[in-house]
């Protein structure tokens, strides 16, 4: 990205189950920090994803700090929670104390606590978790260093939320729908107005992840397709878990099986072999060369699959960042190394939007 594109300031990452969005999510706020920014990572699927992978104790209702990028930047952590977000809305939006309620100087939420409102409004506006959600991750963005969206510096340079999987992500980031079922005008409608601009705008991009196979990437297809039509900004599309190709020059199996004979067995003298053990038979070395070939074959074939649907990944029209496959799985040094390369090839700014605006 370069210094005259304007960079995003919310970054949602979206992807099928399994294909590792979390992962991409994390390693995207590290590269964030990296550069020197101050980042927060929000999750708001409960599953605790992001303190798993960091290694560090559950993710609670309030900001956290939970590492340092190597360019003085830093990522905070969120874990948004239905309830409390509820909780915070009624208090926020609708009065603070209450006179004559609950006692003097009740506050709105306590007496609709102990009336057991809160969890009745959940369970009946299921439609209203989703905003109160969202609602959250839009104050955290706006926020400045004074605690109003007064056009201040802001707290955050970039907040990256872990979203919900792609089959619902359209929906989950249609919150200016959902609220205008809610309430024809007022507040809730005006907030509504006002989470939806910013999620239209030039400061959001939904990155969209996959994984190098038939159902993650056309699963992806289809909420590209559904994005666009919501008007929702995409950023790009990241390949997760792309397998490196094969080294050119490698060798006919002549080649391999002498260099495992140098490396495995260096006093025998017979290099240039065929295969051919003491006894005239093939020998156990011959074995381990014909099962590490097997394994190459297997895996070259992989690769030209997986290219293919690389290919057919492009289709949704953004660019495509590979992420490579990590054999020992996903650690913190795992997750450090997909930071740097995303901090060396930077996600890029969304595509305008026909139906964006300012925020």
């Amino acid at each position: 990205m370069t210094a005259a594109t304007a960079a995003p300031r919310l970054h949602v990452v979206t992807g099928k189950g399994g294909t590792g969005k979390t992962t991409v999510a994390v390693a995207l706020a590290l590269s964030l920090a990296d550069e020197g920014r101050r980042v927060l990572v929000c999750e708001v699927e409960g599953r605790q994803g992001v303190s798993r992978l960091l290694g560090t104790e559950a993710l609670p209702y309030e900001e956290v700090e939970l590492a340092e990028g190597a360019g003085g930047g830093q990522v905070v952590g969120l874990a948004v929670e239905p309830r409390a977000a509820l909780v915070d809305y009624l208090d926020t939006f609708h009065g603070g104390a209450l006179g004559g309620l609950g006692g003097r100087g009740a506050r709105v939420s306590a007496v609709l606590d102990r009336a057991g409102a809160v969890e009745f409004i959940a369970d009946v506006a299921p439609g209203l978790r989703d905003v109160l959600l969202v609602g959250k991750v839009y104050e955290a963005v706006r926020r400045t260093a004074t605690g109003r969206s007064d056009g201040g510096r802001p707290v955050y340079d970039a907040v990256v939320l872990d979203a919900p999987p792609t089959g619902r992500i359209s929906r989950f980031l249609g919150i200016g729908d959902e609220l205008a079922q809610l309430a024809a005008g007022g507040p809730i409608a005006a907030r509504a107005a006002s989470v939806a601009a910013l999620l239209r705008s030039e400061q959001t991009a939904v990155h969209l992840v996959c994984l190098p196979e038939e159902l993650p990437v056309t699963e992806t297809l289809e909420a590209a397709a559904e994005l666009r039509s919501a008007g929702l900004p995409l950023g790009a599309v990241v390949a997760n878990r792309v397998l490196a190709p094969p080294a050119e020059g490698g060798g006919p199996r002549a080649r391999v099986r002498t260099a495992l004979r140098r490396a495995l067995a260096p006093d025998r003298d017979d290099d240039a072999g065929g295969g051919v053990g003491p006894s005239g038979g093939r020998d156990a070395l011959d074995d381990v060369v014909e099962a590490l070939l097997a394994q190459d074959r297997v895996r070259a074939a992989r690769v030209a699959e997986q290219r293919r649907w690389l290919g057919a990944a492009a289709g949704a029209g953004r660019p495509l960042r590979e992420l490579p496959d990590l054999p020992g799985g996903i650690d913190l040094e795992g997750l450090y190394r997909l930071a740097d390369d995303l901090a060396a090839s930077p996600l890029p700014a969304p595509q305008p939007s026909p139906a964006g605006g300012a925020a």
